[in-house]
């Protein structure tokens, strides 16, 4: 049990969840795009959403700054969630600009006002979870994107549901965070989408 728990934190790191709600909406959307606009706009997220935090990440590891992927500490979050902040910027401005996909580009309006508040937060020295702002975060894009197309996706809410009780477990289990810190986590990755639905749904 220890392991699967520790895997599903490694699975589903917040790194990841960004470019699986743009696979999700490419895959859902009932709009026409190109099949060559999805691959360059998939590859360019996947360069910046994880290949360069990824390499952020060694590079901090090499100099002390960050012990594990996880960013454990307070102190260890801040430079991380700066570039992030940085790299969602880019992506609003280069590769989901609001004229080409809207919805696509207030999720990520809402990936970055959760982040600035997690910042905000790290310099208060309160660690609110990372992962449960990223999955719930997801989980309201999800809600919203089967009201907006007006389709049927009861099977994946109800599986996200349940990896959001899962991954709150972990994140338990593992200690790396206290019940309040997940709740918190939780509203500040699903409040923004919630209140930018007034924007394009």
């Amino acid at each position: 049990m220890n392991n699967i728990l520790k895997s599903i934190s490694f699975i589903f790191h917040p790194l990841i969840i960004p470019l699986l709600g743009v696979i999700f909406y490419f895959t859902k959307s009932p709009k026409y795009i190109s099949l060559q606009i999805i691959q360059a706009k998939l590859i360019s997220l996947f360069i910046l959403t994880i290949v360069l935090p990824i390499l952020l990440y060694f590079l901090l590891k090499t100099l002390g700054k960050a012990k594990s992927i996880y960013l454990e500490t307070t102190k260890e979050r801040i430079f991380p969630l700066i570039v992030n902040c940085i790299v969602v910027l880019l992506v609003l401005n280069r590769i989901l600009t609001a004229n080409q996909i809207i919805e696509l580009y207030y999720f990520f309006v809402g990936i970055l006002i959760s982040t600035l508040a997690c910042l905000f937060l790290v310099f208060m020295r309160f660690k609110a979870s990372i992962h449960m702002t990223s999955i719930a975060g997801l989980f309201m894009f999800f809600i919203a994107l089967s009201i907006h197309f007006s389709i049927n996706i009861n099977g994946t809410l109800a599986i996200m549901f349940i990896l959001t009780g899962a991954i709150a477990t972990s994140r338990l289990h593992l200690k790396a965070h206290t019940g309040i810190e997940l709740i918190i986590g939780f509203f500040v990755g699903f409040i923004p989408q919630l209140i930018l639905l007034k924007y394009w749904l």
